[in-house]
């Protein structure tokens, strides 16, 4: 080495020094992780596909911490990439190779800081894990009703960057439907707080929705102002076999106008998911006696106190609409069978197993997942000819859903004999896109970009969409330090001469 490369690593040596130092005088050195060992446990993600390096992993306790390291950051270059509970499937929360990145955890940023009863609104902070938010609403009578099954570990940070969904979205929305406002930090480190949980306010462009799914791309959410519902006071939980799954919509809409447009939950689980989920966890009992090929498992719940009354038979009126509508739909052949759970043990059991399954499948062997959405009308033809192309090829097609929003979780295994490693995975995965394409579907409804599809969004988003995209991040953030590498794919350099 050169004295002129000394001199400039030693430079570099000093401003990394410095730097850290200035960020260790705002949050305090505890809080400050260099050593491998530990920052180990936040540069790999829950699926283990995705890893990184980190300059050092920072632990602010407020937005006002966030500001002043951002600011520090900015000044050296650093990028910074934000991260919450780490349940993310695409690699969004951790830093990609060639650029020196600090890890920015708000797992500190943890305080439900206030429940409005008046407005029904609640305040959490980033790090705020999605159960607790649960049991805190609980406590006051009321419910938030975002809901799957990473809830333990999940942060209400993560579920915002990437428009979270869930169960119960056919009824109550994605995460950024349940959200009245934030407050974040922008890219040259100034605050903006707009937690008023107003439910009108019309004055400039809506900060909030251009940050929220973003991905940390734009500005680092640090809180946020929530709706809460009303407690349910009854439930009525089952699970069906249809017909066929071009009858979902039907049956749905039947239940939806029935009940008022109370399904808070409309979840495919055909025969093949339900025994993945029974080899993997062997003491789940089956729904039904006979296997489901379109199994439904369904909620749907009032806080009406009319649908809460119990009439001779102990049944509730809600429960007596459901039956009603099974029964005509029965009659009619759009439903072959049923099971209405007959306990909470018995609800409680049917949820185990939906949130069972990705577990399930990752138990299952090598899988590849896509997450995709679509018009409520063409999921059957969706479903009916990918699994007649991929079981062609090899494939065991493993699918569940949040069949009431049109969001199919898609997944792809070996059949059984085959050698995952020896399948045609890009032909399976180009006919699917090109399908979904036909079908005026989506590529990604709820598990956001992160790395894992930047190839997706160059080959099938709209060039004008990436345009506009990129220019909103080039105003925001012109250094590119928000969580780089993730989310907007880098534009395709022009090739050849004149």
């Amino acid at each position: 080495m050169s004295r002129t490369q000394t001199r400039s690593s030693n430079t570099e040596a000093l401003s990394q020094t410095a730097t850290l130092a200035a960020v260790r005088e705002i949050v305090g050195a505890a809080h400050v992780l260099v050593e491998p060992a530990d920052m180990a446990g936040f540069l790999e993600d829950w699926t283990g596909v995705y890893r990184g390096d980190a300059l050092a992993v920072v632990r602010p306790s407020s937005a006002e911490d966030v500001s002043e390291v951002v600011k520090i950051c900015a000044a050296a270059g650093w990028a910074i990439v934000p991260q919450g509970g780490q349940t993310g499937l695409c690699g969004g929360g951790l830093p990609v190779a060639g650029r020196a990145s600090i890890i920015l955890s708000l797992s500190r940023m943890n305080a439900v800081r206030s429940i409005d009863l008046a407005g029904r609104t609640v305040i959490a902070e980033a790090g705020v894990v999605l159960e607790t938010l649960h049991e805190k609403a609980t406590e006051h009578g009321l419910v938030f009703p975002l809901m799957f099954g990473a809830k333990g570990s999940c942060t209400i940070g993560g579920n915002l960057a990437t428009n979270a969904g869930g169960s119960n979205v056919v009824r109550h929305g994605n995460t950024r439907e349940l959200c009245l406002g934030i407050e974040a930090v922008m890219p040259d480190g100034t605050i903006i707080n707009a937690l008023t949980g107003l439910r009108k306010d019309n004055t400039g462009y809506d900060l909030k929705n251009l940050l929220i799914g973003a991905e940390g791309t734009l500005g680092i959410i640090t809180a946020a102002v929530f709706k809460l519902s009303a407690m349910p006071l009854t439930r009525t939980t089952g699970f069906l076999s249809l017909a066929s799954l071009a009858d979902a919509p039907r049956v749905l809409n039947a239940m939806q106008d029935r009940t008022g447009g109370a399904v808070e939950a409309y979840e495919y689980m055909p025969a093949s998911a339900v025994d993945v989920i029974c080899q993997a966890f062997p003491d789940t009992r089956r729904p039904l006696d006979s296997p489901a090929e379109t199994g439904l498992f369904f909620e749907v719940a009032s806080n009406r106190k009319d649908d809460a009354e119990l009439d001779e038979a102990g049944e509730s009126h809600l429960q007596s609409l459901v039956f009603e509508t099974l029964e005509e739909l029965m009659e009619d052949g759009a439903i072959s069978d049923a099971m209405i759970a007959q306990s909470e043990q018995q609800r409680l059991d049917l949820w185990k197993m939906r949130e069972s399954i990705l577990e399930a499948i990752t138990e299952n062997g090598p899988a590849y997942h896509m997450d995709i959405s679509l018009p409520l009308a063409a999921i059957a033809d969706f479903v009916g000819a990918m699994d007649t192309t991929v079981e062609s090829m090899g494939f065991r097609p493993l699918t569940v859903g949040h069949l009431g929003d049109g969001n199919l979780h898609y997944a792809l295994s070996a059949a059984e004999g085959r050698d995952w490693n020896t399948l045609p995975l890009a032909e399976a995965k180009e006919e699917a896109f090109a399908l979904l394409s036909r079908l005026n579907g989506s590529f990604s409804a709820e598990h956001g970009i992160g790395q894992s599809k930047l190839d997706l969004m160059a080959k099938l988003k709209q060039p004008s969409q990436l345009a506009a995209m990129r220019a909103i991040k080039g105003a925001l953030d012109p250094a590119g330090l928000m969580n780089p590498g993730k989310f907007i794919p880098d534009p395709v350099e022009p090739t050849g001469g004149r």
